[in-house]
């Protein structure tokens, strides 16, 4: 079952699952509470990343606060998306920059 399925700033759509979600938090608890700014980094984020290692996986980057970012991660195969992780950080990772606010 879908937990929620957001359209992306490139055009195409980031999903994710109730039970990954679940995963995700016990891996992250600290985004527990932190949903809706997970959809809302995906479907309207500062920044976006391209993977150094990766070029399937986007960055997505909203800042929160000064210095705090909230990073959505997601592959992109074939058009298709779907969240890897999601996380709090004090810094932009490297990798080429797609797409800018």
């Amino acid at each position: 079952m879908s937990k929620f399925e957001i359209f992306t700033p490139l055009s195409f759509t980031v999903r994710t699952s109730e039970e990954y979600w679940k995963k995700l938090i016990v891996k992250h608890p600290d985004i527990a509470d932190l949903e809706l700014e997970i959809q809302q980094t995906l479907s309207n984020p500062d920044e976006i990343r391209q993977s150094s290692r990766d070029p399937n996986v986007l960055l997505f980057y909203l800042c929160l606060k000064e210095r705090r970012w909230v990073v959505a991660v997601a592959r992109r195969i074939n058009g298709d998306g779907f969240l890897i992780t999601a996380y709090q950080t004090d810094a932009i990772k490297e990798g080429e920059t797609l797409w800018h606010k």
